[in-house]
This record gives C-alpha cells, structure tokens and sequence, in this order.
C-alpha cells in the first residue's frame, strides 16, 4: 500500500493517520525521513525558504511522531527511527537552519527514547553524515574534496539504521569517519571543531 502525501502539511499528516486507523492498518515501525536543507549565507536567503525548512524537519517531523507514537504506546509495542544528521552535533556556517532543525530532531529522539521504553517502544536516532542520495543537488550544497571522501553510499547509512533500532540503542552514527568526527567534536573546543567542520562543509 502507498499513500502519498504532502508531509509538509500537518493538516494532512493528521488525515494519514486518521485514513490508516479507519483501515485498521497498524504502524510497527515508523522511519521519520522526511527532510530537506539548503546551504548558504542565512541573512541571504528567503525567509520563506528557512521557514518551509523548519516546517518540514521541525514541524511535520514532529506530528508525524507524535500521533503514531500514541498508537505504538497504547500497543505496549513498536518501533521509530528519526533521521537526523552529523550536522545535528554543532551549528556549521552555511547551514544554520538546518543544522539547528537537525539538533532538534537528535534531542528530541533522545528525549522520547527514555519517555518510550518503559512503553515498549524504541526510538533512535539515525546521525548520517554525507551520503550518495542526491540530497546535496537539491539542498544546492558545494561538495568540497574532503566531502568526497567522506561520502557515503545509502545502503550501510540504512543498515546501520536498522540494525541500531533492533538493537534498541539511543543514536548511530554510520561510518568510522563520521564516529571519529564526532568523537572530535565531545574532545576538542567549540571554536575548533566549528571552524574545522565549516572548512570541511563549505572549503
């Protein structure tokens, strides 16, 4: 069954849900995917541009969790996987909004990890880092050398995804140098790994 839909509009989020309930069909497992990002200077972009971004990651993400969220609690059982990004750890020059919205989305798969559990539900959160997808065409994103080297295919970023939500764990980050990344940001100042990370997003 495919059901397409604007999850832009949280109007409509609200009638998918409502539509899968009349059906009696069931969401096991929930992958919040939805998601775009744009890259250059805030101050230079649409302002409609920013604000449909936060409407999309932020907003319909969160809608989209909450009302199946409440039927996998009352299940006593299922399954979410948001999908945030590497860009979630540390606001980078260029890409403010989406940077932040992505920080949103780990805080709040963190949060609703331990809220759910005692419930039977698992919530994790999916950190990729570049990944082969065409994502960066339409966010309009500058593919620097070291991103090229860092670019990963969508197949490992998934089962790394899976796997984690199996497993029950909190958040994943796929590929070793993503992991060392982050282990870069926990052990160095902000001031350094913001302008390393920033070299390495926009060259």
């Amino acid at each position: 069954m495919v059901e397409q839909v604007d999850l832009s509009d949280v109007a409509a989020v609200i009638q998918l849900h409502r539509r899968l309930r009349e059906q009696g069909i069931a969401i096991d497992i929930l992958i919040n995917n939805a998601g775009h990002g744009l890259q250059g200077p805030f101050v230079d972009s649409q302002l409609d541009a920013a604000l449909a971004m936060v409407q999309l990651d932020v907003a319909s993400l969160t809608a989209v969790t909450h009302v199946f969220a409440q039927d996998m609690r009352a299940r006593g059982r299922g399954k979410i996987l948001l999908v945030s990004s590497l860009l979630g750890y540390q606001g980078v020059q260029n890409f403010a909004v989406y940077s932040a919205a992505k920080a949103y989305v780990l805080r709040l798969s963190e949060a609703l990890h331990r809220e759910l559990k005692r419930d039977g539900v698992t919530v994790t959160a999916l950190c990729p880092g570049m990944s082969d997808t065409g994502f960066a065409t339409t966010a309009q994103q500058k593919i620097t050398p070291a991103l090229k080297l860092l670019m990963m295919q969508p197949a490992p970023v998934v089962r790394a995804g899976i796997r984690a939500l199996q497993a029950g764990r909190i958040s994943v980050v796929p590929g070793w140098a993503n992991k060392v990344s982050v282990i870069f940001m926990w052990a160095t100042p902000r001031w350094l790994h913001q302008a390393f990370l920033s070299r390495v997003m926009n060259g």
